[in-house]
């Protein structure tokens, strides 16, 4: 992971924890002293010497106005290796011109200030379609962030995931998100399966799903005092009825999030 900055190091804690909840060996962290000390004293099994991986996460907690010459430089060298690359926050600018297998995860402003840079104009108001005109011009995947997330290949592929619960509006979950897909192309990598534009906008769509799944279980867990009460509801199921018992929601932060991933992985493993 290639994330944080002096000014939002909390973004490099935040992805670094989702990529190892969501369960991978190792995780490997580049970036300035400040967010690394974080990341260290948060994660200390993380390694944060550079070295051989799987995946890439770019971008998250980086302003590209911000960025240094040699920082654009390295990014720059991710986005025109082989290896998959998710292209987060600051590092969208360099997408374009890049040649990696990439997947993109804007939210609606960074998607309208990619669009403009690839000279596709206004912003159409039908997400989906707009999402799939800027997968093909990239080349890349793209996942537009929101309360309905869509994820867009270049071949016209779209689908949507629902967020798992509103209490996943607040600041840092789209730096989990990114974390979480890491953790899963890294995992797709490690096991030697393929990595082309169908199966990266699949595991997309999963870390998506999978995101939304564990933001579920952290606002019944912290609807319920602390405790989860009952299963939480599916990523993509409405809410209940008023008198449904055991399944209030609370209020979450990102960490909160990232601190139910393991739990979301667990159900899906075991056919949950």
């Amino acid at each position: 992971m290639r994330t944080g900055s002096q000014a939002y190091p909390g973004a490099a804690v935040l992805g670094v924890e989702a990529a190892w909840r969501t369960g991978l060996g190792m995780v490997r962290y580049l970036g300035p002293g400040r967010p690394t000390d974080l990341v260290l004293a948060r994660r200390p099994e993380t390694v944060t010497a550079d070295g051989r991986v799987q995946a890439w996460v770019i971008g998250s907690g980086t302003d590209a106005a911000a960025r240094t010459a040699a920082d654009t430089a390295a990014l720059r060298g991710l986005l025109s290796d082989t290896d998959p690359v998710v292209v987060d926050a600051g590092a969208l600018d360099l997408a374009a011109e890049a040649t990696a297998p990439r997947i993109l995860t804007p939210h609606d402003r960074e998607h309208a200030r990619l669009r403009s840079s690839l000279g596709l104009g206004h912003t159409p108001d039908d997400r989906a379609a707009a999402a799939r005109e800027t997968a093909e011009a990239t080349g890349a995947i793209v996942l537009l962030k929101g309360a309905v997330t869509v994820v867009a290949a270049p071949d016209g592929w779209t689908t949507t995931i629902e967020s798992g619960t509103p209490w996943l509006a607040t600041a840092g979950t789209g730096d989990v998100l990114a974390g979480v897909i890491g953790a899963l192309v890294a995992g797709a990598v490690a096991r030697e399966e393929h990595t082309d534009a169908a199966s990266l906008a699949a595991l997309a769509a999963s870390g998506a799903w999978l995101h939304g799944r564990a933001g579920a279980i952290a606002a019944t867990t912290a609807g319920a005092g602390g405790s989860p009460r009952s299963a939480p509801r599916s990523a993509t199921s409405s809410a209940p009825s008023e008198d449904e018992p055991g399944t209030e929601d609370g209020p979450i932060t990102a960490l909160d999030l990232a601190e139910a991933l393991p739990q979301a992985v667990a159900q899906v493993l075991a056919g949950g």
